[in-house]
């Protein structure tokens, strides 16, 4: 007799999102996915990088800067949420995040997010770039998955 498969009741899935295309459609594919399996609860992570070196130089200020990436993060998860809230996925089951990189990769602030919220999944977009300039500058996901341990990774390409 075959065995039978028991999926996990609550699914906490993280996704990192920002203004791409790619971004895009990963959040398409998780609307896909999460429209069937019921327990899904979604966080929406977007992660921005420090600010660049000469940035002080021209009287830039760090809270400045944030506040500057929080309300592009904030457009973004307005888009994402009005996806969302079309594919028929409740508001109460979408939760928001967005974080500086603090002396860290985009990558390693993602773990980082996971470890915290103890999310089972993280989907990230895959970026169109070429071997070469994943050799000299890395790639998000090849990070990710290389650092990840005991979850689940979606890359959507």
């Amino acid at each position: 007799m075959p065995e039978e498969v028991v999926m996990a009741q609550d699914r906490k899935i993280l996704v990192a999102v920002d203004s791409t295309p790619t971004a895009h459609k990963a959040l398409g594919y998780v609307v896909d996915v999460c429209r069937y399996l019921p327990g899904c609860s979604l966080c929406l992570l977007h992660v921005y990088p420090e600010p660049p070196p000469n940035y002080y130089a021209g009287g830039g200020s760090l809270d400045v800067y944030r506040q500057e990436r929080a309300t592009a993060a904030e457009r973004i998860f307005q888009d994402a949420g009005r996806l969302l809230r079309e594919a028929g996925i409740p508001a109460e089951v979408v939760s928001t995040a967005c974080r500086m990189a603090d002396h860290a990769t985009i990558s390693q602030a993602i773990l980082a997010v996971q470890a915290e919220g103890g999310f089972d999944t993280v989907v990230v977009g895959k970026r169109g770039i070429s071997k070469a300039e994943e050799f000299l500058f890395g790639s998000i996901s090849s990070d990710l998955v290389h650092h990840a341990k005991g979850f689940t990774i979606w890359i959507v390409s």
